[in-house]
């Protein structure tokens, strides 16, 4: 069989681990080929080398039956290959157009940049892959599922035919992730083929033909996706067998912790993304906001983590005004965040994982004296925490976090945030880019800190963990709440009628209707 990629005994080493030990994988015209495995698994690296970003110790690339020397992205390219990265690789002081035209850019007379002819083929690109996204906006300025549109459309717009997908879905709602594999599917018609990377089984079941899995930097197999079970695949990954409910008890809330009174915060154009928006979060309580990606659930966060400033309204903290407090103020007040974007907010790529790690607590006497670092009891904090939430990297604490997968990045995060034992955890996206294993840990830490009778404010775009994991859910459209329920009250098809405006009420009522017709 002609395969259109070949990737033949690969290895690849970084200093102190085996990124790719002697991995093969093989690709067919017209498929979509899931790359499956647990993070730091080498998932990213082996296609790094595939698109040139890398090269391989030892191995063999073929394309189309003929060896290839990949020595950079350029060359990947004019070979056919584009590659979304789970990273973005955007310039955010650029326009969306000027980033998908980068390095390709039309021109006219005097070498002058076609910015119009530009704007026309980018614009018919998005309409036929429902990609809409504001041409002209900044990439500072959009959000990160928009970000995620941008990178996939670049690649549309080099005239891929092999294009790897690195978590597309990462950071999409589920309705963007059905256009995406709609997408997919439309690219494979037109006679191109894919590899995906992803974590999540349930979009393997639904798009992938294949599937190769990877195992600490290992070649486990590869499967036929229609005929294997997602626990099957999930065991083949993490090498044990997988929980994919959330265990919890009853939940038994108690004081209000958090009180959102009434406020409205504008976004970074200075349009109102949130209007008017009160709830309360209380103690031994899992209360998420859940709403479709741009409708203000990233703002409110910000304006209560002091990322963003709040127009009107006030925000209490057990009663106590924190509305215009600094970061600071408010972490030693009691709360904990894992942010959204965990690059911008979240570390400092190019410290260390131990520098990381004790990011919100240097300054305190457990790690410090006399404005002096204790760096023996900074190591100890760190390599606990590493062991503690399996966090992988090459060098352990002396890693540079910039060279950790995007997965172990969010672990260290999460442990950070997790061990201050925060009266409210805030946690905005806290699985984004985490594998099966690595979710199950992380929602029985989530769990366990409202059980601890401590209260966790969630943001997710991802609806099973949003109705699994929470308690409470107030669902946001258009920078308003349209109603507050019970997570045992709800399913995804009432959460997403309501993500798109309708009251609970109405929801409800449309739902019946469509019974009724199909009936």
């Amino acid at each position: 069989m002609e395969y259109v990629i070949e990737m033949l005994n690969i290895t690849k080493q970084f200093p102190g681990i085996k990124a790719n030990d002697d991995i093969s994988i093989q690709l067919k015209k017209g498929e979509i080929h899931a790359l499956l495995g647990e993070n730091g698994a080498g998932k990213s690296t082996l296609m790094s080398i595939l698109f040139g970003l890398y090269q391989p110790d030892s191995g063999i690339i073929k394309i189309n039956g003929e060896q290839v020397n990949i020595s950079n992205p350029n060359i990947a390219n004019k070979l056919g290959i584009g590659m979304v990265h789970q990273h973005f690789k955007l310039v955010d002081n650029f326009t969306v157009v000027e980033n998908i035209i980068l390095g390709m850019e039309p021109k006219k007379s005097f070498g002058r940049i076609d910015l119009k002819k530009a704007k026309e083929v980018v614009k018919n690109l998005s309409e036929q892959y429902g990609l809409n996204v504001d041409l002209d906006a900044k990439i500072s300025d959009i959000t990160v599922g928009m970000q995620q549109r941008v990178e996939i459309l670049k690649t549309l717009y080099r005239n891929a035919n092999i294009l790897i997908f690195d978590e597309p879905t990462a950071v999409l709602t589920p309705q963007e992730i059905q256009e995406l594999i709609s997408i997919m599917r439309r690219l494979i018609d037109e006679g191109k083929s894919i590899i995906l990377i992803t974590h999540k089984l349930k979009e393997i079941k639904q798009v992938a033909d294949r599937c190769t899995v990877l195992r600490k930097g290992k070649y486990i197999g590869t499967i036929n996706v229609a005929e294997t079970t997602e626990n099957e695949m999930a065991k083949m990954m993490v090498g044990r067998d997988v929980s994919f409910n959330v265990e919890k008890a009853e939940y038994h809330p108690s004081d209000v912790v958090l009180k959102v009174d009434n406020i409205t915060v504008k976004n970074a154009r200075n349009i109102e993304a949130v209007k008017n928006v009160s709830f309360e979060v209380k103690k031994g309580q899992i209360f998420c906001i859940c709403g479709i990606d741009g409708n203000g659930q990233s703002e409110i966060i910000e304006a209560i983590t002091g990322l963003t400033k709040v127009e009107s309204g006030k925000i209490f903290l057990d009663g106590k005004d924190i509305t215009d407090k600094s970061i600071r103020q408010k972490t030693l007040s009691g709360i904990g965040h894992i942010p959204e974007d965990r690059h911008k907010y979240g570390l400092v790529l190019d410290f260390n994982l131990e520098e990381n790690i004790a990011l919100q607590t240097y300054y305190t006497d457990e790690l410090s004296q006399k404005g002096r670092i204790k760096f023996k009891e900074r190591t100890i904090l760190s390599d606990r925490l590493i062991e503690e939430f399996d966090i992988r990297s090459s060098l352990g604490s002396k890693t540079v976090t910039r060279q950790m997968s995007g997965g172990n990045q969010q672990k260290a995060i999460i442990a950070r945030e997790i061990n201050r034992k925060p009266e409210l955890l805030i946690a905005a996206q806290p699985t984004r880019g985490l594998d099966i294993g690595a979710i199950e840990y992380i929602h029985k830490r989530l769990v366990e800190r409202r059980d601890n009778n401590d209260a966790v404010l969630l943001m997710s775009l991802e609806l099973d963990e949003v109705i699994d994991l929470s308690d409470v859910i107030a669902v946001i459209h258009d920078g308003k709440i349209t109603g507050i329920v019970e997570s045992k009250e709800v399913n995804e098809n009432l959460l997403g009628l309501m993500m798109a405006g309708l009251s609970k009420e109405e929801a409800m009522k449309q739902l019946q209707e469509n019974k009724t017709e199909a009936k």
